[in-house]
């Protein structure tokens, strides 16, 4: 009996180190831009903030699809997520000409708008993120204007933390 309840123990320490999740890369941000890492540092903790409060799921959709807004009381696991070397970088603006070729908008340059790779209900943005490998790019036009910069960062640290916490991202 003693041999059994030894080859079992063992069994399972065996199995409990084999095949497990692959760890997390480092706290912190693969970080493009002109900003600090504490400027960083600050958005992801304003955007945990705002989302402590209150959840929109929906704001693109609304101005898209004139649906009513899904708003949701705060989550306060959101204080329990980390950047986990998010990358955080410019991408060129869609030049005016391109943007009016695909859209019919007829826009001057430097448009604040970037192409945003699919899956995504809009063909162009100021600012997007992907999941699987963590990145928030933003418009380069809008690096030097720290109010927008702070804004649209922020915006997609929330989009981040979210889509962590396992809430649909979809229309945001």
């Amino acid at each position: 009996m003693r041999r059994v309840l030894l080859g079992l123990l063992l069994g399972v320490m065996v199995l409990n180190g084999c095949g497990g999740d692959k760890p997390l890369p480092p706290v912190g941000f693969a970080n493009h831009t002109q900003h600090s890492d504490a400027q960083l540092w600050a958005l992801w903790q304003a955007a945990q903030s705002e989302l402590s409060k209150q959840i929109d799921l929906n704001p693109l959709q609304r101005v898209v699809s004139h649906v009513p807004p899904q708003v949701l009381p705060g989550d306060p696991r959101v204080w329990s997520v980390s950047p986990h070397q998010l990358e955080v970088a410019s991408q060129a603006d869609v030049s005016a000409q391109s943007l009016y070729a695909s859209t019919g908008m007829n826009r001057a340059d430097p448009t604040g708008l970037i192409a945003c790779p699919q899956p995504c209900n809009v063909h162009y943005a100021p600012a997007y993120s992907l999941y699987a490998q963590p990145v928030s790019r933003y418009a380069a036009s809008w690096e030097p204007s720290e109010n927008n910069f702070n804004f649209l960062v922020q915006y997609e640290f929330e989009n981040q933390i979210l889509k962590v916490l396992g809430y649909d991202v979809q229309w945001r």
